[in-house]
């Protein structure tokens, strides 16, 4: 990626007002997306975050918005949403001089993340028992693909193989007859990014109320499962599964994606209570009278009459009808929109779904974390850091002498900044 970044420091209090985690220390020893994404959420309630990077090209996360199929565009988007409002470090943890930058960094800090795996991140010096022992309150965090015991263990995990693919999830997100699809990559990430979040929020409880720090973490796969939930809760008291999707034949036409007369899909999903009110909406108040349809029963049995005369009506009229047809009878539906279409959703703007993000040319809005505490304000969202950004600034807060640095850069445990400026 080419450096795009308005020359203002990256540094969260730039933004910040006061907020929830003004204070914080963090430490982002994590790459890709669920790991630093949770460090972001931090940032956004006004967390100091240090995100720590290899040399050379840095975190891959960096260079993910060029590969297919993320959208092509000038703005390394991917990178500013998953490491908004955060200082960049470059430290070569293969070098042996780089523990002692390492120790200070977690007796720095308040919270420690990785995704490191297992055997890895004890040969760099971020296993959790060499991080407690120089720090002994830290909050370390860290997330997996599929978990710290059993066979899989250490098997290297992203969101499409644990989250999306292991869990049941992907195998139940497809219409009857038709393969797997490759899913919304990135999805699973920021989903377990929450619960990584979640996990940090509850041990900072904990310590503020016994003083001690302690381990925590999640893995793609828990959270998969945990967003398949109903299915794998239904397969663990052994009930019956409904085949596939099908929107010709399903078991439920109440709930179901229908196409308007100018060609725009939406999703019905519609209760039980609810069908009165939606016989009025399709101008056939008759339907609640026919025998076929009276109960939940009998519109299962007859699912795919329903389904085709449903299809016939909605079919007719413009989605411009019909929105106000079903809000009129409090239908509950919804706009099956594109990404394209749902960034330009006045919904998302008033609710500050999506955010202005600041400092980067070519980039104006950036997505906001869903976590909101009414009447706490959030940090605004500046740019993630360029590689290395802070090496000096945060090796001289860590009390390094000027010589000390220049040793260090020597060693080739950080770069040289003629080295740090090109990257």
């Amino acid at each position: 990626m080419t450096n795009e970044s308005a020359p203002a420091s990256a540094s969260a209090s730039a933004f910040a007002p006061e907020s929830v985690f003004t204070g914080l220390k963090v430490l982002d020893a994590s790459t890709y997306i669920a790991g630093p994404a949770a460090a972001t959420m931090l940032s956004d309630f006004g967390a100091d975050v240090i995100k720590l990077e290899p040399p050379g090209s840095g975190d891959p996360q960096r260079r993910l918005s060029l590969v297919p199929p993320s959208p092509q565009a000038e703005a390394n988007y991917g990178w500013h949403l998953a490491n908004r409002n955060k200082r960049g470090m470059v430290v070569d943890l293969k070098s042996p001089a780089a523990v002692g930058i390492l120790k200070r960094l977690v007796e720095w800090a308040d919270v420690v993340i990785t995704n490191f795996p297992h055997g890895t991140r004890e040969k760099l010096h971020l296993g959790y028992e060499e991080v407690a022992a120089w720090n002994p309150r830290v909050v370390y965090a860290d997330i997996t693909g599929f978990g710290d015991a059993g066979a899989d263990a250490r098997q290297p995990g992203f969101d499409l193989t644990a989250f999306w693919s292991r869990s049941g999830l992907l195998a139940s997100t497809r219409d009857a007859e038709a393969p797997p699809t490759v899913p919304v990559w990135g999805s699973g990430d920021y989903t377990s990014a929450v619960a990584v979040y979640a996990a940090i929020a509850t041990a900072l409880y904990r310590r503020a109320v016994t003083g001690q720090g302690t381990s925590v973490g999640t893995s793609l796969l828990a959270t998969g499962v945990w967003a398949t939930g109903t299915l794998v809760a239904g397969a663990l008291a052994k009930g019956t599964p409904f085949e596939l999707h099908d929107r010709n034949a399903p078991v439920n036409a109440l709930t179901n994606p229908y196409r308007t007369a100018d060609g725009k899909w939406f999703m019905l999903a519609t209760s039980s209570q609810q069908w009165p009110g939606l016989t009025r909406a399709i101008g056939h108040p008759e339907l609640v009278e026919d025998p076929r349809f009276a109960d939940i029963k009998g519109r299962s049995e007859n699912a795919a009459a329903l389904s085709s005369l449903l299809d016939d009506e909605f079919r007719s009229r413009p989605f411009s009808h019909w929105k106000d047809a079903l809000a009129g009878e409090r239908i509950t539906y919804g706009l099956i929109q594109t990404p394209e279409e749902a960034a330009q959703d006045p919904q998302l703007r008033a609710n500050d779904i999506v955010v202005p993000l600041h400092g980067v040319s070519g980039l104006e809005y950036t997505v906001n974390n869903p976590v909101n505490l009414r009447g706490v304000p959030k940090v605004a969202a500046g740019r993630a850091p360029d590689l290395g950004e802070h090496n000096e600034e945060i090796l001289a807060e860590l009390g390094f002498a000027p010589g000390e640095i220049a040793d260090l850069r020597a060693a080739g445990t950080i770069p040289g900044t003629a080295e740090a400026r090109a990257a």
